[in-house]
């Protein structure tokens, strides 16, 4: 077998994502609710004293060694997080994976959850402050606000040992920043509270889902 052969039947039949073990892999449910009349979106604000406290998401976190897939994700740290029974949640489908700032890979489960009102649910103080619903109609009828954030990485290189040690890019001219960007942030701002971020970037492509005839 020659090289060219070797490599053919080593490649893959479906395209993953190169170098996914080094993100943060994690997996959220966008949870859908029809409630007075209409469709309504649930959201979670994260407890203050943990990691981006005071924040509006969706329930999700780390997809881990013993979850089947990013559903068994999403579906395990939902009942976790606000005491959701699986039996009142409908998958429905995914969103695209979202690769976000900071090395996050997320990705989206949209379901249809059965309830009737947020009294059903029981939620995890350590983690969730409050949920809310929010009128799926709001986000139709609303254009999120736009915003660019400015970001750059300077290098400061370590071998295997652990040591700091020189490394020369190509073309750098000197200047310690590598890599400048610019990434746009959506924000939605509701009566009470201001959606942003990822949680924005997700609502706003399950938006763009419902105005596809």
């Amino acid at each position: 077998m020659n090289k060219i052969e070797i490599l053919k039947s080593n490649l893959p039949h479906v395209a993953g994502i190169l170098g996914k073990h080094e993100y943060f892999n994690s997996a959220v449910l966008i949870p859908i609710v029809f409630i007075d009349g209409e469709y309504q979106i649930l959201f979670e604000k994260r407890s203050a004293n943990i990691k981006q406290g005071g924040e509006i998401c969706f329930p999700g976190g780390r997809i881990e060694d013993a979850d089947n897939d990013a559903v068994d994700t999403a579906l395990r740290e939902t009942h976790e997080e606000i005491g959701l029974s699986l039996e009142k949640i409908n998958v429905i489908g995914k969103l695209d994976i979202l690769f976000g700032p900071r090395g996050v890979l997320v990705e989206p489960i949209i379901a249809e959850v059965k309830i009737k009102n947020l009294n059903e649910l029981t939620l995890d103080k350590s983690e969730v402050e409050k949920v809310f619903f929010v009128p799926l109609s709001y986000f139709e009828n609303n254009e999120p606000e736009r915003f660019n954030i400015h970001t750059s990485i300077t290098h400061k290189s370590f071998n295997s040992k652990g040591e700091e040690e020189e490394l020369i890019f190509p073309n750098n001219h000197g200047n310690d920043t590598y890599y400048k960007d610019i990434r746009e942030v959506l924000v939605y701002k509701t009566n009470n509270e201001i959606i942003w971020g990822i949680t924005a970037r997700l609502v706003y492509e399950v938006v763009k889902k419902l105005k596809i005839v």
